[in-house]
């Protein structure tokens, strides 16, 4: 007995060793032509994207898939029945639901498109910019955010970020399919354009003077997110007019990018919502 009291002393605090049966591991392979899973796949059919074919696990006929049914119908879609497995085989997100659409890449739009839709609606650009968002659940979670905030676009870099893939798309919500997002060469290059269009720049940073409530955000705005674990590069906060901080009262000291940017973007909407 006294053995086993030893045993179990010593081993407290020790991680217990990670296996691949403990948490199975979901590798995004980069494509940009899935869509996976029915609420996704429902939310491509009533967009403009051009869906190429949907492929349904073999005897799957039940819930939301007979919607999948109808769309595709209704807009002359094929639709092939597949054995799971390959299901399996082809899904990035490991999710899929019985359901995968073969589309036509994301189609990126340019900077202009985001200022003019803003223009379109009568409103103040109000624009995300993500500084090398690698995590594919961040980015999807952020664009979700975004479209139910009103932002007009996000602006993400082409290297050292994600694209549109599945795990992007799924992790959204659909929400891409109503989101203006521009692939840029430069995020400072892209900053400084920004700023000759009279767009003032805010970073999310720990460090920022101001607390994101203190900050009036009624104008035309971009917010920069900064990556999973470096944040904000450098240059980009120097080019910032200022950065904003987000209240904490824990231990921990930081907040996954996509929460961060969820809390500030709906305190920019707030605001927006309290003074008309």
């Amino acid at each position: 007995m006294r053995e086993k009291q030893i045993a179990e002393k010593n081993n407290r605090g020790v991680p217990r060793k990670n296996t691949n049966r403990d948490k199975k591991v979901v590798k995004d392979s980069g494509r940009e032509d899935l869509v996976e899973g029915r609420n996704a796949v429902i939310e491509a059919l009533k967009s403009d994207r051009t869906v190429e074919q949907i492929l349904v696990a073999k005897g799957d006929s039940e819930g939301s898939i007979n919607v999948i049914y109808a769309l595709a119908k209704e807009k002359h879609i094929v639709i092939k029945e597949a054995d799971r497995k390959k299901l399996d085989q082809m899904s990035d997100t490991g999710a899929h639901q019985g359901v995968i659409a073969i589309v036509t890449p994301y189609k990126y739009f340019e900077i202009n498109d985001i200022l003019n839709y803003a223009a379109s609606k009568g409103e103040k650009p109000f624009i995300i910019v993500l500084d090398e968002i690698e995590d594919p659940h961040n980015l999807g979670s952020i664009i979700r955010s975004a479209e139910i905030c009103g932002v007009h676009g996000v602006i993400i870099p082409k290297r050292r970020n994600v694209g549109i893939t599945p795990i992007v798309y799924k992790s959204s919500a659909g929400a891409v399919e109503y989101m203006k997002i521009a692939k840029v060469t430069n995020i400072n290059s892209t900053i400084d354009i920004l700023k000759k269009k009279g767009i003032w720049i805010y970073g999310a940073d720990m460090d920022g003077k101001n607390y994101c409530y203190e900050n009036n955000f009624l104008g035309a705005i971009a917010l920069v997110i900064g990556s999973e674990g470096r944040g904000i590069s450098k240059l980009t906060k120097e080019k910032c007019d200022g950065l904003v901080k987000i209240p904490m009262h824990g231990r921990i000291t930081s907040l996954n990018a996509s929460v961060a940017a969820g809390i500030i973007m709906y305190e920019v909407l707030k605001q927006k919502i309290q003074r008309g």
